[in-house]
């Protein structure tokens, strides 16, 4: 349920009165870290899984970079940012993270143990016709959880404990929701990673087809499943037209 609630939070189609903040800590809103990461006139804003207690992100100077602070302890929350790119002008999506320790118990290919110091989240529109009706269910049960039905699909950068980079983990409860590793194992932890990634073909390799809109960008750090705590820093999240990337 929760990756189903975590797609449901970045269909932001209609805007963010469903948004709930549940961290005391505000300063990333109109951060630097915000600033650069800004895609049109959105906000990133907190949003806190139904029933999950929330992760805390704060904006801080780390290592010289603006950077978000996230820190789980048994929680699941993310912030987030209404988008929309139309398919033509997907681009590269960067972004960095620095994490100290990867969480000890955490399986990502195991609903019941599907935790991560760090995700960075797109979700997308598409023809939800195609969807098949069991989909189109859990979608009317996100939408009753938390105001907003799940995405047509939803393509998430993580950092795995054990699978190579480059492997897709399909979540056990629909297929609509992918993870494509980027990070693997312990052997660059607590150093920054930077990375750049073309949306598109990192979709179409997740998905095998063509990518719709953009509709949502989050980041997220979660340990409620293994009962754990994590932490680590992200730097900011940009979107680069396809235009200025030739």
């Amino acid at each position: 349920l929760k990756l189903l609630l975590i797609a449901a939070s970045l269909a932001l189609a209609s805007g963010c009165s469903s948004v709930s903040t549940g961290n005391p800590d505000a300063t990333h809103l109109a951060s630097p870290w915000a600033h650069e990461s800004a895609v049109g006139d959105s906000a990133w804003l907190p949003f806190v899984l139904p029933g999950k207690r929330a992760s805390t992100f704060t904006y801080v100077r780390k290592d010289g970079r603006d950077a978000i602070s996230a820190k789980a302890n048994s929680s699941a929350s993310m912030l987030r940012s209404a988008v929309r790119i139309e398919p033509a002008q997907l681009g590269q999506v960067q972004f960095s993270w620095k994490v100290p320790a990867l969480i000890a118990d955490a399986d990502m290919a195991l609903r019941d143990l599907d935790d991560s110091p760090v995700r960075i989240v797109l979700a997308f529109d598409g023809d939800r016709s195609r969807l098949s009706s069991r989909f189109q269910s859990m979608s009317e049960m996100a939408r009753a959880l938390t105001g907003e039905e799940l995405p047509y699909a939803t393509l998430m950068y993580v950092w795995c404990n054990q699978r190579e980079r480059g492997s897709v983990i399909v979540n056990p409860r629909t297929d609509r929701i992918r993870k494509l590793v980027v990070e693997s194992g312990v052997r660059n932890l607590n150093q920054w990673q930077d990375y750049q990634r073309n949306v598109r073909a990192d979709y179409v390799r997740a998905f095998g087809e063509d990518p719709g809109a953009l509709i949502g960008i989050g980041i997220m750090t979660d340990s409620d499943n293994t009962r754990s705590a994590t932490a680590a820093w992200y730097g900011p999240v940009r979107m680069v037209a396809l235009a200025t990337t030739r």
